[in-house]
């Protein structure tokens, strides 16, 4: 890749950085649910396999809204789209106040999945939005530029959990059995579900803020693009023409998997086998995160060396190895592999996501709908993983089922994500 090629026009530049500021806001709330299942374990009293569904109704908000939306921006335009998602997210985030007042964890799962089906307006609108905002030949760089905020966003909703949710308060079930025959319990537990309300009702004032900003910035006219029958709207029925786009739906859908079930249980994990309180633990979750950061950024720096798909079949052979050893070698150095998982994934969203979309043309916002509703894989594996581990007694073993999608990233990476039909023009930005 040569440098003529600009990630971004300077008349571009004030949208670009409203788009990416939601890159940022949205996994707030994605890495808070890491945070909230081990709190609910606790205030509910749940299963592993129990805690898994907070991830079952936040995909599924993503897998039922992305459609929509993408229809909802084929219509009008992706500023409409995002402006709808931030209203969605804030009104999810307000109803956390009455489900802690309630207690009821049903409650909280339906806030939940209002949350995550503004943020499927927000993620099929701006992934797409980045990727053909400019030269397609830098679309990778150009999200992955983007999407390096988002770990910053991550660290900051593990920051926010482990300091104002967790209460560091872990009883002995003597002490649990105590506090029942004084008949504190019930207080104590609602007393910790109180803790979940106040970060989600500053979360949804800011993001009804951007919402405002949003609505008052002009953003770029979009093109329509036509395809080769002289078609310029998406069309399912074209989609499945395209298999690096259809194996970009699979690997999406292998990875969300892998990254949301090892995120969503790495503070269990780290608390069975290297003994870390629940804040110990959450601070690695922390450092896992940071290295996610990190690894975007470097991640964008060395696309400009290597080819997208290759770095990520690379860095998936390296995660194979990392998660073989937390399920092999639990314990200290399985604790610290998979601390490291993150940095390795940290580049593969993106990455699947704009190779998925490269030369769809007209159809790019609805192909990007479909990546988006890939994102299901996160409420598929993180129960499973639940399951596993519920039913093994071994947290270890779980870990086998982010392993096996890193697998089939690897063939993405290698074999699958090369175009195979003729590609239409990815719609540009004036």
């Amino acid at each position: 890749m040569t440098d003529e090629h600009k990630i971004i026009s300077k008349d571009s530049i004030l949208p670009f950085v409203l788009v990416t500021a939601l890159f940022f806001l949205w996994a707030l709330p994605n890495n808070l649910n890491d945070i909230l299942i081990p709190q609910f374990m606790k205030s509910f009293e749940l299963s592993r396999l129990q805690a898994g569904l907070v991830q079952s109704a936040f995909y599924m908000g993503y897998f039922l809204l992305a459609m929509p939306a993408a229809l909802i921006m084929e219509k009008y335009n992706y500023k409409t789209g995002l402006i709808i998602g931030l209203l969605l997210f804030a009104a999810g985030c307000f109803l956390f106040w009455p489900a802690a007042s309630t207690g009821q964890y049903g409650f909280f799962l339906f806030a939940l999945f209002i949350i995550a089906s503004g943020l499927a307006f927000l993620e099929t609108g701006s992934n797409s939005f980045i990727a053909v905002l400019g030269d397609p030949a830098t679309s990778e760089r150009r999200l992955n530029l983007s999407q390096s905020f988002n770990p910053l966003g991550s660290m900051t909703g593990v920051l926010i959990g482990t300091v104002f949710i967790f209460s560091g308060t872990e009883l002995s079930n003597i002490q649990i059995d105590k506090m029942k025959l004084d008949g504190t319990y019930p207080a104590y537990l609602h007393e910790e579900i109180m803790r979940v309300g106040p970060p989600y009702i500053i979360i949804g004032s800011i993001i009804l803020l951007l919402a405002f900003l949003i609505w008052k910035t002009k953003f770029p006219v979009e093109k329509k693009t036509t395809s080769p029958d002289g078609n310029n709207t998406g069309k399912l029925s074209a989609l499945m023409q395209y298999p690096h786009f259809l194996k970009g739906v699979a690997a999406q859908f292998f990875y969300v998997g892998a990254q949301v079930g090892t995120w969503s249980f790495m503070i269990q994990y780290l608390k069975d086998y290297m003994q870390k309180s629940e804040k110990e633990a959450g601070t690695l979750l922390f450092v896992s995160i940071l290295a996610f950061g990190v690894g975007r950024f470097v991640a964008t720096a060395l696309m400009k060396h290597i080819e997208p798909r290759k770095l990520m079949g690379i860095y998936s052979i390296i995660n194979v190895l990392l998660c073989s050893a937390a399920v092999f070698i639990p314990g200290f150095i399985g604790g610290w592999a998979l601390v490291a998982t993150s940095f390795f994934m940290s580049l593969m969203f993106p990455t699947i996501f704009a190779l998925g979309i490269k030369g769809l043309g007209p159809h790019t916002k609805l192909g990007g709908s479909m990546i988006i509703m890939a994102i299901i894989g996160g409420a598929v594996w993180t129960p499973l993983m639940g399951f596993i581990s519920d039913t093994t007694h071994s947290m270890a073993l779980a870990i086998l089922v982010p392993l096996a999608s890193y697998v089939f990233i690897i063939y993405y990476s290698f074999v699958g994500a090369r175009i195979s039909e003729p590609a239409n023009e990815v719609p540009e930005m004036d």
